[in-house]
């Protein structure tokens, strides 16, 4: 975890240099710093990343301007730092690439318990992945009827056509069609896709899932396949039960 490449991007250098102290006090080493958009884009092009910290009001372009850009670049965790505290914010910076937004005033020891618990959820998977056997894959193919999430090519086909989703979306639509047929809160599909029980907004899980049901519901607004169960959470149904 200690050799993770965290990228922090924002032009108050008294955040910064209090995040800088507190993962360096944590382990981290490799840290780099930008207090411009287009210094964090060099840098990152320059070094990579496994972590971005993204400030929304930068000097030069705003935090959700760079999004795209950073996902295009990209897949690393990225996770907004702002005073910004709307709804509308919160879901703009979802929808443009992130990851996990944290309003400031913030704890700085909460945002290396955030940081820990991404890359401890990307080496698990790197583990599950090692293990396998080698003439093994794991991986399988999910037919829904309406559509199909082929784990091992990475696709969600809808009909006859690829449609691309974006990193985290899929990640969450898989988990659901691993487990199809079973309610999960919001609390449960967050911590089972994002690795963090108790620090998620509920807002990451309801933005992911407009996002699944605008590529594989044929009515988004009266959806077929992943449906809401109202007090419980939601649900991704197969066969007889669509």
């Amino acid at each position: 975890m200690d050799s993770a490449k965290i990228l922090i991007v924002d032009d108050e250098k008294a955040i910064v240099q209090m995040i800088e102290f507190v993962l360096r006090k944590e382990g981290f080493e490799y840290i780099y710093t930008a207090d411009n958009a287009e210094e964090g884009m060099r840098l990152l092009l320059e070094y990579g990343a496994d972590i971005i910290l993204l400030d929304v009001m930068l000097p030069d372009r705003t935090g959700f301007e760079l999004g795209p850009q950073i996902r295009a670049q990209s897949d690393a965790h990225l996770i907004y730092l702002t005073a910004r505290t709307t709804d509308l914010d919160r879901l703009t910076g979802f929808a443009v690439g992130g990851d996990d937004y944290v309003t400031k005033p913030f704890n700085p020891l909460e945002i290396a318990a955030r940081i820990k618990a991404r890359l401890r959820r990307g080496i698990a998977e790197s583990t599950v992945q090692s293990l396998a056997t080698p003439n093994a894959d794991p991986r399988q193919r999910y037919d829904f009827g309406g559509f199909i999430l082929d784990e091992r090519a990475g696709e969600l086909m809808v009909g006859d056509q690829n449609m691309p989703c974006p990193a985290q979306a899929y990640q969450l639509l898989l988990f659901l069609c691993r487990n199809p047929n079973i309610v999960f809160s919001k609390s449960q599909l967050y911590e089972s896709v994002w690795g963090f029980d108790g620090l998620g907004d509920d807002n990451t899980v309801m933005v992911h899932v407009r996002k699944i049901r605008e590529r594989i519901e044929p009515d988004p607004s009266s959806p077929r396949y992943l449906l809401t169960v109202r007090g419980l959470g939601y649900k991704l149904v197969k066969g007889d039960n669509v």
